[in-house]
């Protein structure tokens, strides 16, 4: 259904008002037609209604054309004008197009055809340009809003950042506590520990049956809460990056053989076969015994808490590009999928429970992600609920310090393997070897 245009025509002049109707009304333009004979009027109708074209004679009277069209815009009317000019005022006419009008045509060429191709570039032309408009409007308040939105996310930025300002101070705080707290109860505990261990000696008089059963409670006792408190002051050393590695050249399989040693009484008391297998070539590392028997010892210390039944391995094995691998398996009860992730973080067990089976810090896997990631090494872990678990510890045969110390060897790794000291002291080589089991893997 075609729409019906409200038309204005301006002209004091009732012939070419006529000029303008015919021709209209000849093409069959479906229209409300309005006229007016000068500008003024033409002014108020405007005003008060909205006309979808209006063609106006741009010498009137008062006001003349020009001042019509400034008057309309200075006042937001928005409204399609087409000027009409006589012979020889095209130059004119685009000084009136310039000033805000839409589009101008001769008199002398009016017809049906022109007029209402006219009528309707006119009024496409003006409709383009207010969703163009509008478009623009759009688009400054969409901006607009972005720039409220930007202030918004750099004032939350700056909230987060004071946040982790001061999550990053109270971290460090509690990383200090630990530390200090840590550090003031091992000196009263080494105190008892010692102390106990004296009075179980037989030189310093015989104890009753009952007694040496107390105070071999109060020393293994002291021992697992001093093994508690060195776990949090480790962690707290590792968290806050004040520990550091002290490396020298070791027999690995030393370090692992009395790792083993010293558990090997939990494993009996628990009637568990403990094996150890080394296949090396050449068991010399460059890196800190110390923590590398620390690493195996609370991998131990797991395995033997969560089996029940069964057997733990200790295998220590060659891998390629002068790598070392140290694992762990156990028939214990395992380990889900969706725990994987989780055993590694800080203070973090699967039973979370107060009334849980097996204590803990939930430190030690922790500690031993941390010291690994320090060594330049990888963990591994496979495990299966029922089955059990394997933790698998892959460290290059030499880690790079951080800080050297003053009296460490030089020291260099050639690419057949051989350690070579400043003095050439110590010379070695390996070949790889891999091993795997069928249990769901999961790498940190």
């Amino acid at each position: 259904m075609e729409e019906t245009l409200k038309i204005l025509v301006v002209d004091d002049d009732e012939v070419d008002r006529m000029a303008v109707r015919y021709p209209l009304t000849e093409a069959g333009i479906k229209m409300e037609l309005s006229e007016v004979g000068n500008g003024n009027d033409a002014f108020s109708a405007l005003s008060t209604t909205a006309y979808d074209c209006v063609f106006l004679n741009y010498r009137l009277l008062y006001p003349d054309g020009l001042t019509l069209i400034q008057q309309l815009r200075s006042s937001e009317i928005k409204v399609p004008l087409v000027v009409l000019t006589g012979q020889g005022d095209e130059q004119i006419a685009v000084q009136l197009i310039k000033a805000g009008a839409t589009d101008y045509l001769s008199k002398s060429k009016i017809s049906p055809e022109t007029l209402v191709q006219v009528l309707r570039s006119a009024i496409r032309v003006y409709r383009a340009e207010m969703q163009a408009a509008l478009a623009n409007q759009q688009l400054r308040e969409s901006h607009e809003q972005l720039i409220r939105k930007n202030q918004e996310l750099e004032r939350q930025q700056q909230q987060i950042q004071m946040q982790n300002f001061k999550l990053s101070e109270a971290l460090l705080l509690k990383s200090h506590f630990l530390a200090t707290m840590s550090h003031e109860l091992r000196t009263p505990m080494n105190a008892i520990i010692g102390f106990s261990q004296i009075l179980l000696r037989p030189k310093f008089g015989q104890l009753t049956h009952q007694q040496a059963d107390m105070v071999e409670r109060i020393l293994n006792n002291g021992k697992h809460l001093l093994m508690l408190l060195n776990e949090v002051l480790d962690f707290s050393k590792l968290e806050a990056g004040r520990l550091d590695l002290k490396g020298e050249i070791f027999d690995v399989s030393k370090v692992i053989n009395l790792a083993v040693g010293e558990m090997r009484s939990l494993a009996d008391a628990k009637n568990l076969s403990l094996l150890v297998q080394t296949d090396l070539q050449n068991p010399l590392v460059f890196n800190d015994p110390v923590r590398i028997k620390q690493i195996l010892i609370n991998l131990l210390s797991n395995a033997i808490k969560f089996t029940e039944s069964g057997e733990i391995w200790v295998e220590v094995k060659e891998l390629p590009a002068n790598r070392v691998t140290i694992i762990v398996r156990d028939t214990g009860i395992g380990i889900a999928p969706r725990d994987f992730k989780r055993i590694f973080e800080a203070f973090r067990q699967v039973d979370q429970t107060i009334t849980r089976k097996y204590p803990g810090t939930g430190l030690g896997l922790a500690i031993i992600d941390s010291l690994v990631r320090m060594m330049g090494g990888k963990i591994f872990l496979e495990s299966k609920l029922g089955i059990g678990s394997m933790f698998k510890i892959e460290l290059p045969r030499q880690i790079t310090l951080s800080t050297e110390a003053a009296d460490a060897p030089a020291l260099q790794l050639d690419s057949d393997g051989v350690f070579c000291s400043a003095k050439n002291q110590h010379h070695s080589s390996f070949q790889a070897s891999k091993a795997s089991i069928g249990y769901p893997k999961f790498q940190l």
